[in-house]
C-alpha cells in the first residue's frame, strides 16, 4: 500500500497516525479474540465433567472449531481482499456473538447431554466461521494501514493482542464458570465480539491494491511450506489449550488456568519486545530459533514433575510459539502479489487451524491410552519437524524470488 492511500485513509481519522491505527487495531483484537479465551480452558471440563465425555469428546469439541476455520479461511480472505479488511472483521465478530448465544442453548436446554453437547459443537463451527472472518479481516485491516513493508510489525501486534487476550481469558472464564457456570461464559462470549466492533467502529477502513484476484489453489502452491511449518508449531498451542486445564486437574494442581495464563502472557510479552525481529533480520531465521524454544517448552511440560515446572513449560512454549507466525508470514508474503495478502493469509493461517483442529481429536485418543503428559512429547517432536519444513521452505522460496 502506498504511502498516499495509508495518508488518505488516517486523514479521515483525525490525522491519526498509522502506528495509532495498527495500535487501536490490536486493542479491538484483543478484545474480540475473548470470545476465543475465556471458553477456550472452560469446554473441557464443561464436556468431560458436566456432559460426561471423554478425552476423545474433548479434543473433538474444541478441535472442531478450527476445522470450521479451516473451511472458511478462503472465504474471509476473499472477502478482505474485495471487500476490505473491516468489513470482515465486523462481519466476524458478528458472527462470533451469536456462536455466543448458541453457547447459552447448549448452557441451559433441559434436554439430555447428547442434545446439548450436539449444540455446543454447533456452537464452535459457528465460532470457527465467525474467528476466520474477524482474525483475517483484522488482520488484513492492519497491513493495509501500516503498509507492506512493515507487514511484520502488524502480524506481531495482531499475535500480540490474540495471546494476551488467551492469558487474560483462561483465569477470566474459569473464575466465571466457578462463580456461575458455563452460562455466564456464554454470556461474555456474546458481549466481547460486540464490544469489539463498537470499538473499531471508527477506525477508518483501508483498502488494499487492487489487481486480478489469484485463486487460492494458486497462492497455497506457493506458500504450501512455510504454511506445514507454521502448522507443525501449532501443535504445541493445541496440546496446551486442548489438556492443559485436565492434566492440572488430574495432578491435583490447583491453578488450572494459569498453564493458558503463562502461555499467552510470555507469547504476548515476545511479541512486545521483538515483534520487529522477523523485518529485519529475516522471518526463517527466527521461526526456526523460535521453534527451538518451544521445543523445549513442550518437553518440560511432558516431565514436569509439579505444578511450577509444567507453568515454566507453558511459559516457556509461548515464547518459543510467539515469533512463528510473523516469522513465516513475512516470507509467505514475499511470494504473492500485493493484491492478493488477504487470500494469502486466509490460506496461510489456515495451516495453521488444520493443525488446532486435527489435534485436538489425535492427541485425545492419546490421552487416554497413555495419559496427558503424552501429549506434550507429540508437540515436542512437531516443533522438531516444524524447523527441518522451514529450511525446505527457505530454500524453495529463494528458487522461486530468484526467478
Amino acid at each position: 500500500m502506498s504511502r498516499s492511500t495509508v495518508s488518505s485513509a488516517t486523514s479521515t481519522a483525525g490525522g491519526a497516525s498509522p502506528d495509532r491505527l495498527l495500535l487501536r487495531l490490536a486493542l479491538v483484537m484483543f478484545i474480540g479474540f475473548l470470545c476465543i479465551g475465556l471458553p477456550l480452558p472452560v469446554i473441557p471440563i464443561f464436556v468431560k465433567h458436566s456432559l460426561g465425555f471423554s478425552d476423545v469428546g474433548v479434543g473433538a469439541a474444541v478441535g472442531i472449531q478450527f476445522l470450521a476455520t479451516v473451511l472458511t479461511r478462503g472465504y474471509a480472505g476473499r472477502l478482505a481482499d474485495q471487500r476490505g479488511g473491516k468489513r470482515s472483521m465486523m462481519q466476524g465478530a458478528a458472527t462470533c456473538s451469536c456462536a455466543g448465544l448458541v453457547y447459552v442453548i447448549a448452557a441451559l436446554l433441559p434436554i439430555g447431554d447428547v442434545p446439548r453437547f450436539a449444540v455446543l459443537i454447533a456452537g464452535r463451527l459457528m465460532l470457527g466461521l465467525g474467528e476466520s472472518q474477524f482474525v483475517t479481516g483484522t488482520l488484513t485491516w492492519g497491513i493495509s494501514v501500516i503498509g507492506h513493508q512493515r507487514a511484520g510489525k502488524a502480524m506481531s501486534f495482531s499475535g500480540m493482542a490474540m495471546y494476551g487476550s488467551l492469558a487474560a481469558g483462561a483465569p477470566i472464564g474459569v473464575a466465571l464458570f466457578n462463580a456461575g457456570g458455563f452460562i455466564w461464559v456464554a454470556l461474555a462470549t456474546v458481549v466481547v465480539p460486540l464490544l469489539a466492533a463498537l470499538v473499531a467502529f471508527g477506525v477508518p477502513a483501508a483498502q488494499g491494491p487492487h489487481g486480478e484476484r489469484v485463486p487460492l489453489l494458486r497462492v497455497l502452491s506457493l506458500i504450501w511450506r512455510s504454511g506445514t511449518s507454521l502448522a507443525l508449531q501449532g501443535v504445541g498451542f493445541a496440546t496446551i489449550g486442548a489438556f492443559a486445564s485436565l492434566y492440572f486437574t488430574s495432578r491435583g494442581w490447583s491453578h488450572i488456568g494459569l498453564g493458558m495464563t503463562c502461555f499467552g502472557a510470555a507469547f504476548a510479552l515476545m511479541r512486545f519486545l521483538f515483534g520487529h525481529l522477523p523485518d529485519r533480520v529475516g522471518g526463517y531465521q527466527v521461526a526456526m530459533a523460535s521453534m527451538a524454544v518451544e521445543c523445549v517448552g513442550q518437553a518440560l511440560l511432558w516431565i514436569a514433575p509439579n505444578e511450577v515446572t509444567a507453568m515454566i513449560g507453558a511459559l516457556i512454549t509461548g515464547l518459543g510459539c510467539s515469533l512463528v507466525f510473523p516469522g513465516l508470514g513475512v516470507e509467505a508474503l514475499k511470494l504473492v502479489p500485493p493484491h492478493s495478502r488477504g487470500t494469502a493469509m486466509g490460506g496461510f493461517v489456515a495451516f495453521q487451524d488444520v493443525a488446532y483442529g486435527v489435534t485436538g481429536p489425535i492427541t485425545g485418543v492419546l490421552a487416554a491410552g497413555y495419559g496427558y503428559p503424552a501429549v506434550f512429547l507429540v508437540g515436542a517432536v512437531a516443533a522438531v519437524l516444524g524447523i527441518v519444513m522451514a529450511l525446505v521452505s527457505r530454500t524453495q522460496a529463494r528458487r522461486v524470488l530468484a526467478q
